[in-house]
Parts: C-alpha cells; sequence; structure tokens
C-alpha cells in the first residue's frame, strides 16, 4: 500500500464522527484492515461515533433508515425514507443488515476493536465529546487508551507517509 505511489503508508489516522452501523464499521474496517497490512492505525471517536466505544452502546448501534439515499429494500429497490420514521422500522432493518454481517462473519463491535488493538493499532475518545455528552472514561470499553483533545489527536497524526481519513 502506498500513498503516492512511491512511499508506502506508514499511519492512518481514522475520525469517527457518526454512530450508525455504515459508518462505525466503515472505520472498523479500515483501521482493521490497516494494522493486517502492517500499518500504524489509530482511531479517534467523537461526537456520535462515541457510541462505538460506549460499553453501553458499542453492540447496539443501528442502520440509518431516515435520510439515508443508499438505503435499498430487500430486492434492491429504494428505501422510501418515509417508513424510516414508523416504528419498529429502524431496529427492523438493522437486525437485517446485523443479520447479513454475521452471515458474513463480520464481528460484532467490541470484537472488532479487539481485533485492532491486539494486531497494534490505538483507539482513543474526544474529550470535548466527551464533556458534551457528560461521559467519563469509565463508561468507555477498556481498551480505549486515552481521552484526547483534537489536537492532541493531530500530534499524534503528524510524520511522513500518514494519512488521516474521516469517516
Amino acid at each position: 500500500m502506498t500513498a503516492n505511489n512511491e512511499t508506502p503508508l506508514k499511519k492512518v489516522c481514522i475520525i469517527c464522527a457518526k454512530g450508525t452501523i455504515e459508518d462505525v464499521y466503515a472505520t472498523l474496517v479500515m483501521a482493521n484492515g490497516a494494522v493486517m497490512e502492517g500499518i500504524e492505525a489509530k482511531v479517534f471517536f467523537t461526537f456520535f461515533g462515541l457510541d462505538a466505544i460506549t460499553k453501553k452502546q458499542m453492540n447496539r448501534i443501528k442502520t440509518a433508515t431516515v435520510g439515508n439515499p443508499a438505503m435499498r429494500a430487500p430486492g434492491g429497490l429504494p428505501f422510501p425514507t418515509i417508513l424510516g420514521i414508523l416504528p419498529g422500522v429502524e431496529a427492523g432493518v438493522s437486525a437485517m443488515m446485523k443479520s447479513s454481517m454475521e452471515k458474513l462473519d463480520i464481528p460484532p463491535v467490541d470484537e472488532f476493536l479487539e481485533m485492532i488493538t491486539a494486531g497494534g493499532g490505538e483507539i482513543f475518545a474526544c474529550k470535548l465529546a466527551m464533556d458534551m455528552f457528560k461521559l467519563e472514561k469509565e463508561d468507555l470499553w477498556d481498551e480505549v487508551k486515552a481521552v484526547l483533545t483534537v489536537g492532541e489527536f493531530y500530534a499524534m497524526c503528524g510524520g511522513e507517509n500518514t494519512q488521516i481519513i474521516f469517516t
């Protein structure tokens, strides 16, 4: 993997700011792929992305059914966004998505995070978002390395051959 077709990518810093299945799993897949390729991975969870590393929420994330233009009904037909406001639709769509992921042997969030940290990846939480949502370090998954300001995270992302990815 190369950053500019000449120099190998050495580090990725991934920022996850949304708490939907599609956003959280995009972050987890990219971070895990990086560590599996021997690339240093640092993942920063902020705003609603904190749900992915909050003990009470991490395995309860849902699919966005309202305002998701890519949403498809079974068979590939467009999913009318208005249906997303009906009671139970979001839970049903999320259950279908999780079922499809299980069939592909995609692990739940906590197991995915374990794979990333076991491979050398590091997980961080955003101090501002923690303060906004009145969360404490104890509320977070045990392997969260630190609660940082965005400036502290960016300082860790310095150096050559580093890519910052925002999901």
